[in-house]
């Protein structure tokens, strides 16, 4: 039998049941997470010990290291992190959502909505209008896709596989316009749109982590709430039908959730494709099946991966500083192939 941690607050409103043996895996996750965000913080063109690392986070003066940490590294891997954390939760909520293992944000359309809005903002108004305000264009962005994804492919309900499928003919429409748009537009305009695209967080700020920490934060909270109605969802459409769910405006609820989140990714960090794709898959395998586990699952191992793939990147290749979006496409591509062939009798 199974060691589970019941989760039942004073009220009694609700009661959650969390194995154990998962539970000590995320959390093993967790510190080896924090371990590489020491390491990443200590490399760089200025080579930082670990031992001052520890030192400025309990308040010790490291001299000329503090400006490397607090200005220079570690807004940019906070940045990287909350994207890759966001991406991977946006992606596990579609997954569970829609059924589908290939389903995630940047497939189906929601973070290309985000990049249309982006380069039109970056290639129109660039030297208009403040660059402060391209987070909330790419949001917007995203939403507004995502809105019409969702009403093409309702029809007495949404169908999870018609969802798919549109989302993926919308993404390759939102990627075309978007390649039209950079063609059309002034070099100095394309060249900033461009590296944009890819994923990059150079040059990220105290501000955008301070702007990106809410809606990630609230986001969370909210898929960690629906965790229940989402176990039952798993059993099946039927069977969630005859315990009364509202099976339609949980969807509804939950792809919202997805949106949100995929939405200030792609805001902060531009088009980073295959996180939402490959962290929840990998969290599963991990940790199993319950989504009250797999939600911070997801959320360390895509924070993780990002902010590692954007140390490797800004090391590995000196003095040039690869965007973290192309070394996790480098990766995330073969992942899809995988999924692909190993879901190919489906």
């Amino acid at each position: 039998m199974k060691k589970v941690f019941t989760l039942r607050p004073q009220s009694g409103a609700f009661s959650l049941q969390l194995p154990i043996v998962p539970i000590v895996f995320t959390l093993c996750l967790f510190l080896m997470m924090v371990v590489l965000m020491i390491v990443g913080l200590s490399l760089g063109s200025t080579w930082v010990s670990p031992l001052a690392i520890l030192q400025y986070f309990i308040g010790i003066d490291v001299g000329a290291n503090t400006f490397i940490i607090e200005s220079l590294r570690l807004p940019r891997m906070l940045v990287a992190l909350l994207a890759g954390a966001a991406l991977g939760v946006s992606g596990l909520i579609l997954q569970e959502m829609v059924r589908n293992p290939l389903a995630s944000p940047d497939i189906i359309g929601i973070t290309g909505g985000g990049a249309v809005a982006a380069v039109f903002f970056i290639t129109t108004f660039s030297g208009v209008l403040p660059m402060s305000l391209l987070p909330l264009a790419a949001m917007l962005g995203s939403a507004i896709v995502s809105v019409l994804i969702y009403a093409l492919a309702w029809k007495q309900g949404i169908s999870p596989l018609r969802l798919v499928l549109i989302g993926i003919g919308i993404n390759a429409a939102m990627s075309a316009l978007t390649t039209l748009m950079i063609i059309f537009s002034p070099i100095n305009s394309s060249s900033q749109a461009y590296v944009w695209m890819t994923g990059s967080v150079y040059g990220s700020s105290w501000s955008a982590v301070q702007q990106m920490f809410p809606w990630i934060g609230c986001a969370m909270i909210l898929a960690l709430l629906c965790a229940r109605a989402v176990h039952v969802q798993q059993l099946g459409e039927d069977v969630a039908k005859s315990l009364g769910a509202r099976i339609q405006w949980q969807r509804l609820g939950m792809i919202t959730v997805s949106v949100i989140l995929a939405g200030v990714a792609v805001a902060f960090a531009g088009g980073i494709s295959f996180v939402g794709l490959m962290a929840p898959h990998i969290a599963r395998f991990v940790i199993g099946r319950s989504f009250a586990l797999l939600v911070p699952t997801a959320a360390i191992i895509g924070g993780t991966m990002v902010f590692v793939a954007d140390v490797i990147g800004r090391t590995a290749f000196l003095p040039l500083d690869v965007p973290v979006g192309v070394l996790v496409s480098g990766i995330g591509a073969p992942f899809f192939l995988y999924l692909l062939y190993r879901n190919r009798k489906g």
